[in-house]
């Protein structure tokens, strides 16, 4: 018998039985909705995490860590001579340390505002190594001087008050700073110390350890006088390529005799990528237990309609149909049922996609609690849907498959009939 008479025969048969066959094929619907669902907000959801990664750590920088990352006071510091020796690194391009400390209030008149961390710096490296995200808003660039200070958006703009500036350039103010002595015995005494306004660096909102908008910045040999110190905290280089990055962070980690910790985003950002990947296999895996299950549904309809169908395939055996030909029509409405499902549920897995991104990107937003001025601040993630063709082939075969399979034993039954059995059936 012809493929073309033994699918129209299937579908005959198919609506026939208009509801037992809806029901049989929405299972199918449902579990691939799932898939695809799953699969796209999945894939949205690791581009845009991605995407935040590379806005807060710039894919060309290490960042240079003495110790291991909460080493915390006991860490030890870099000299000069390391920091020179990093710049000779080959694929090295900028090396800049910097210091850093806490505890920062800044006066100005009767205005007062705290500081989440004061950054002593080389402001010429520094603007070298981000460029993009140390830029001033309204201004070009100061002439640096001994006792310049740069302030961040948010400690210039407190949230609330965004329309008046704490300061403005040229303005003088006092910051103080908590110095820790050795006598008698170690304690911290507060220090005013006085600088002038360079300026106020643009709004960035960069989610990563070095959003600016929190930072204050002072000259680093000026706070080197301070401290007594001729030391930095951390380092930061600029790379070529971001490809080689890791290559050139093994290098310079060979460069000293004790630990040192170097952040390279493009380890952390694959890394990330691996754990979102395994998660979202995960998913998809609950969500295919849907489709199992509507594939035993499906061996179970067709079981019974191979009961009530004896008689007609007892009639079709005994006007010549073998049983190749039976298995195949049985099968062709596994076919069938699974195509039907398998398409309509990647419409409606689409659609689901964005009503899910829908309710994330509204509800779910990770809420930074801004501990400078005891305020919540909202960054918002926008989460839309990545479509994959690979996965939508994958789900059409992956819902034909399961449909064959499960629908393979009923099929052999109806083909395993007997005609005389068949034609005497009730």
């Amino acid at each position: 018998m012809k493929s073309s008479r033994i699918l129209t025969m299937a579908w005959e048969n198919m609506t026939q039985r208009k509801l037992r066959t809806s029901l049989t094929t929405l299972g199918v619907v449902i579990g691939i909705t799932a898939i695809i669902g799953l699969a796209s907000l999945g894939e949205g959801f690791r581009l845009e995490i991605r995407h935040i990664m590379q806005t807060g750590f710039e894919l060309d920088n290490l960042t240079i860590i003495p110790g291991s990352l909460f080493a915390g006071m006991s860490r030890d510091r870099f000299t000069d001579a390391q920091i020179q020796e990093i710049s000779e690194a080959p694929g090295v391009k900028v090396v800049t340390g910097i210091m850093q400390f806490g505890n920062v209030t800044l006066y100005n008149g009767n205005k007062t505002v705290k500081a989440f961390v004061a950054t002593a710096v080389n402001f010429t490296e520094f603007a070298q190594i981000f460029p993009d995200r140390f830029v001033f808003a309204n201004h070009p660039p100061p002439e640096y001087k001994n006792d310049t200070v740069v302030i961040g958006h948010r400690v210039n703009y407190p949230i609330g008050n965004e329309l008046e500036p704490f300061a403005v350039a040229n303005d003088t103010i006092i910051l103080t700073l908590g110095i820790l002595l050795q006598s008698p015995i170690p304690h911290y005494e507060m220090q005013n110390h006085t600088f002038t306004v360079g300026g106020t660096l643009l709004k960035t909102g960069t989610p990563g350890i070095t959003n600016f908008d929190y930072w204050i910045f002072i000259p680093i040999e000026t706070a080197r006088k301070i401290y007594a110190t001729q030391e930095s905290d951390l380092i930061f280089a600029k790379v070529n390529s971001p490809e080689e990055s890791e290559k050139i962070a093994e290098d310079i980690e060979a460069l000293f005799p004790f630990k040192i910790t170097i952040l390279v985003p493009l380890t952390l950002i694959r890394q990330v990528d691996n754990i979102l990947n395994i998660v979202q296999m995960f998913l998809m895996a609950i969500a295919s237990i849907s489709l199992l299950v509507s594939g035993i549904g499906i061996m179970n309809i067709m079981t019974v309609s191979v009961m009530e169908r004896t008689r007609e395939i007892g009639i079709l055996k005994a006007i010549g149909a073998t049983s190749r030909t039976v298995l195949t029509m049985f099968l062709s409405e596994a076919i069938l049922i699974g195509l039907m499902g398998g398409l309509m549920g990647v419409f409606t897995g689409y659609g689901s996609s964005y009503a899910l991104a829908y309710v994330l990107s509204r509800f779910i937003q990770p809420q930074q609690q801004d501990t400078i001025f005891q305020t919540p601040e909202t960054q918002r993630m926008a989460i839309n849907p990545a479509f994959s063709p690979e996965w939508t082939i994958v789900a059409l075969i992956f819902a034909i498959i399961v449909c064959i399979i499960f629908g393979l034993y009923p099929a052999r039954k109806a083909a395993k009939l007997d005609p005389l059995e068949a034609l005497r059936y009730e």
